[in-house]
């Protein structure tokens, strides 16, 4: 089980409720249910300081305790989807496009966020008859392999870019993206000025990914739109217009994102 630090209180620039919250990532579904003393130890602090995140956490719904001392993630997170679901903007803009993309084309379509280093499933529409496991709300993938994730990458500013560079050489080769810096800013400008990203096999066997990014009203990257198929059964001659049919379905989910951004930020009502 991997911890924190073996330091109490803030280390390495890591605050208390970083380390509080970062009790969360515990809870996988391999393994969904977490002792106190199991807590402590991927915690990394002290047995109070632990046992006072546990308690916060409870109160705040976000942990819950099951039969044998275990803990397990609480109600309040489903509360926290509820919202989302009915209130995010890249959720409520996307839907609509990936409902026609998935109808017209006949595969699985993915909505994708940028999510602390990774990229996060945040919508989906399984094809009939699609691969079990290929995707589903809440699955991260890694940031530099498959096309829902490089068309994000190829997007982000370029101080961004050289800061994941200078840390994540390797994986960035790994996954086709460059072995230096200017292989790596000449693979994103390609898919940048394609305005799309085709893979195969890069994040299940046998898997084509083509993917499209979305943008924000002032132009920020905010994730991608994109359909997953079997290879198999989509010769080259065809992914070409895919490509298109994907680009059209994410140019009409932005524009719906820009209508419901103004209503997500609205000012707050003043209470009492």
């Amino acid at each position: 089980m991997t911890g924190f630090s073996s330091d109490d209180g803030e280390t390495r620039g890591t605050s208390s409720l970083e380390k509080m919250l970062g009790l969360l990532d515990a809870f996988t579904t391999t393994e969904p249910a977490w002792s106190t003393e199991d807590l402590i130890g991927f915690s990394g602090t002290s047995r109070s300081t632990c046992y006072r995140y546990i308690k916060t956490l409870q109160e705040a719904g976000l942990l819950t305790p099951v039969a044998g001392g275990a803990w397990m993630l609480g109600p309040r997170i489903i509360e926290l989807d509820r919202t989302m679901r009915l209130a995010d903007p890249v959720t409520i803009g996307g839907g609509p496009a990936m409902r026609r993309l998935a109808e017209e084309t006949g595969h699985s379509v993915l909505l994708c966020v940028l999510f602390s280093g990774t990229v996060m499933c945040v919508d989906d529409v399984p094809a009939a008859g699609a691969p079990a496991g290929l995707f589903s709300r809440g699955q991260r993938r890694p940031l530099f392999a498959a096309a829902a994730s490089k068309v994000i990458l190829a997007h982000l500013p370029p101080h961004q870019l050289r800061a994941l560079f200078a840390r994540h050489g390797a994986a960035i080769a790994e996954g086709g993206l460059g072995a230096d810096w200017d292989d790596f800013r000449n693979a994103l400008r390609a898919i940048r000025e394609a305005g799309h990203c085709i893979t195969v096999g890069e994040f299940r066997p046998g898997i084509l990914g083509i993917a499209a990014p979305l943008f924000n009203a002032e132009g920020g990257v905010l994730g991608s739109l994109g359909i997953a198929a079997e290879a198999r059964r989509v010769p080259e001659k065809r992914r070409a217009a895919l490509a298109d049919q994907v680009m059209a379905a994410a140019k009409d989910a932005c524009a719906r994102i820009a209508q419901e951004q103004p209503r997500a930020a609205r000012p707050a009502r003043a209470v009492g």
